[in-house]
């Protein structure tokens, strides 16, 4: 649902930035701002601006900025709405309950009572490993390597060999039978009426990205079939569109994710230090999955088993992940089997230079499809070449094709230019990659008369949001039309408006942008960073250097459109007068 404005800005208003941001990042106060490293960036030294006074941050490595509901809405990767609700539950504000039709209520509260029931099922589980009866259960995951710690993290739990003492158990909550068995947690037949589905396994619950209990894998103790099994599709559990460990891994903040292939190797992982590692839920990679991982990362590492299978299966993900976008590579784990034993037997530091040392994902390609070819045979070697320049032509971009091309040749000692006409022949016999119409190149100069102007009118209003106190100052000479970026007019007509009526509120007008992007672009304007001044004197000049350049390119601005445009004729004269009063005009701080 939205929320009304004036509820956001109470919640906004009761969330102190820097308490929240407190929470998340490591923060030092230096003057009157706090720094600290980045959260949306790797970073070696203190980027990242908190200010208590603006109520907003901005980090002049990434460009990353905006309010409370922004910083939480990208670290935690949640929507509006849900950003407000935390800040609301945080701030002991209660939010009005959404107007929903009847169905919907109804579908709703199902959804709820399932995610409860699951909740109470991995309560069971949990006590259940700890006590007598699950104590073949803790031995394995003991004889794992899993501290307790590590468990308690995973909520990881234990089934007994009872027929159905969880189905009573949830019973005994008060659930009726049909939510129970929708649930998955049970099986139902005529002789033995509903009945627990796992019995003697070790218990995984599987968590969406809020932590909530959304259905269950179980590892049998002994040797029986199926050696894993998985909650089926409920209405809160979809396999193709959820990963196991992402409520974790989505704020490791590590620049990458690594894919897995079991629940034991992301907890493994996670015990080591690795704690961006997930796993897809029983099933082969979706394409539901890398849209997931889309949202968190841009680079995906592959650390699937290096069997057969394990390079299969990673031969089918490398193309998911280029099908979303995502850059892909592989993590070597000979001569082990899986991440959990690759780190059990060469420890973290062993599978840390692994990670460095990730493969490239096509290079990755053309070694397993170089195992298909005898190199020592002319006629099989030049088959293979074929085949290598057919791959690359799957890069639309020449540019990247161009440099793969490149780095190919030079890995398998073939000429570049031997390459490139076989791959430009085998694109003109099939139609594939087009060569790429190449532009003149230009030179894109950063310090061009719109450029400077822009920079003036930041300036300007980064100034006043850190002295608002100057407003009353500049406004005989200043208006919002004198900004000449709308967004920068926008930003100045909502600021100036508040301090008139005798308020000070910049983080406000954040909100009142709903992009992302516009909102990092008014985080940028009241963070543009002031030259360092030390006397008065210097201070004064350079704030009125700043106004003088902001009107005269107002000036400048409507003239050029002033034409027949009465409105662009008024605001010209009236900025030729203020220039005029500037010039002559000593503004003291």
């Amino acid at each position: 649902m939205y929320y009304p404005d004036e509820l956001i800005e109470e919640v906004r208003m009761k969330n102190d930035i820097v308490d929240v941001i407190s929470g998340y990042v490591r923060l030092q106060k230096k003057g009157s701002n706090h720094f600290g490293l980045c959260p949306f960036h790797n970073e070696k030294s203190p980027s990242f601006s908190v200010s208590g006074v603006k109520q907003m941050y901005y980090c002049f490595g990434c460009g990353a900025g905006g309010n409370v509901i922004t910083f939480l809405m990208e670290y935690e990767n949640i929507g509006f709405q849900e950003a407000v609700k935390m800040l609301a539950d945080r701030a002991g504000i209660r939010l009005p309950e959404p107007e929903t039709s009847g169905e919907a209520r109804r579908k709703e509260n199902r959804r709820g009572k399932l995610l409860e029931i699951n909740k109470e099922a991995a309560r069971y589980f949990y006590y259940m490993l700890r006590s007598p009866k699950g104590q073949a259960g803790y031995r394995y995951l003991a004889g794992r390597g899993l501290s307790e710690e590590t468990m308690k993290k995973f909520g990881l739990g234990f089934a007994d060999g009872a027929g159905s003492d969880l189905t009573a158990y949830i019973r005994s909550k008060g659930y009726a039978d049909d939510l129970i068995k929708e649930s998955g947690l049970t099986g139902f037949d005529e002789k033995r009426g509903l009945h627990d589905k796992f019995w003697n396994r070790v218990m995984f619950p599987i968590q969406d990205g809020n932590h909530r209990v959304i259905g269950f894998g179980g590892r049998v103790m002994g040797d029986a079939k199926p050696k894993y099994l998985n909650s089926p599709e409920t209405m809160i559990f979809d396999k193709s569109r959820n990963l196991y460990g992402l409520n974790f891994a989505r704020t490791a903040r590590k620049g990458n994710i690594i894919l897995c292939e079991g629940y034991m190797d992301v907890i493994a992982m996670h015990q080591a230090g690795f704690t961006q590692a997930v796993a897809s839920l029983g099933t082969a990679f979706t394409e539901g999955q890398a849209g997931l991982l889309r949202r968190y990362t841009e680079e995906v590492l592959l650390a699937y088993d290096s069997d057969g299978a394990g390079v299969n299966a990673a031969l089918r993900a490398i193309g998911i992940l280029k099908g979303a976008g995502l850059r892909g590579k592989v993590i070597t784990m000979r001569p082990y089997k899986d991440p959990d034993e690759f780190i059990q037997n060469l420890g973290a530091e062993a599978f840390q230079e692994r990670i460095d040392q990730a493969e490239n994902s096509f290079f990755f390609e053309l070694r397993i499809l170089e195992q298909n070819y005898h190199m020592e045979d002319p006629e099989s070697k030049t088959a293979f070449h074929r085949e290598v320049a057919r791959k690359l032509c799957g890069f639309e971009e020449e540019v990247e094709r161009e440099n793969y091309i490149e780095a190919v040749a030079e890995k398998y000692h073939i000429g570049f230019e031997n390459l490139r006409k076989l791959v430009n022949g085998y694109a003109a016999r099939t139609g594939l990659a087009q060569p790429v119409a190449r532009p003149r190149a230009t030179v894109t100069r950063r310090d061009t008369p719109e450029e400077n102007a822009k920079r003036s009118q930041r300036l300007l209003l980064t100034w006043i949001t850190e002295e608002p106190e100057v407003y009353q100052k500049l406004r005989p000479y200043i208006s919002a039309e004198d900004f000449t970026e709308e967004m920068y007019r926008n930003v100045a007509d909502r600021l100036f408006l508040d301090l008139e009526q005798g308020k000070f509120n910049p983080a406000a007008i954040i909100s009142a942008f709903e992009e992302e992007e516009e909102q990092r672009a008014v985080a940028e304007i009241f963070n543009t960073k002031l030259a360092e001044i030390t006397t008065p004197a210097e201070r004064e000049k350079a704030l009125h250097d700043i106004l003088y350049a902001v009107k005269k390119n107002s000036f400048e601005y409507y003239s050029a459109r002033m034409g027949t445009d009465m409105d662009a004729l008024k605001q010209m004269i009236a900025a030729k007068k203020a220039l005029e009063e500037l010039g002559k005009t000593h503004i003291s701080l």
